[in-house]
């Protein structure tokens, strides 16, 4: 079921935000953050420049994010090194997304970051 249409652009707000935060300008042509919305869920994308060919941006998951309609709640989910994701068991749900996007900031057992 895809987020509420409310939902959707509070989340993209505090997203574009976060981004464009997180990452320090003279880095931006290396590195970027973005996003992707399917359904429910929101995915963190780290992207790189290919270092054989500049031209080139991989694409790697950070968190993932995932609205539950009936809670109203927001669930936090890392990945492997294969991309299976797994809920985070450090973080309840949380009906403030903010909450989760500190969590990944925070990353105090070294999951999202690295």
């Amino acid at each position: 079921m895809p987020l509420p249409e409310f939902t959707r652009k509070l989340v993209e707000t505090k997203l574009d935000k976060y981004c464009s935060g997180r990452i320090p300008e003279h880095s931006r042509h290396e590195v970027k953050l973005t996003y992707e919305i399917r359904e429910n869920s929101v995915t963190l994308v780290e992207e790189r420049r290919f270092y054989k060919d500049p031209s080139i941006w991989t694409k790697s998951a950070v968190a993932q994010f995932q609205f539950d309609d009936q809670t109203k709640k927001w669930n936090l989910y890392c990945s492997d090194r294969n991309e299976n994701w797994y809920i985070n068991d450090s973080m309840k749900p949380s009906a403030d997304f903010d909450d989760l996007l500190k969590e990944v900031d925070r990353d105090p057992m070294g999951i999202f970051w690295g």
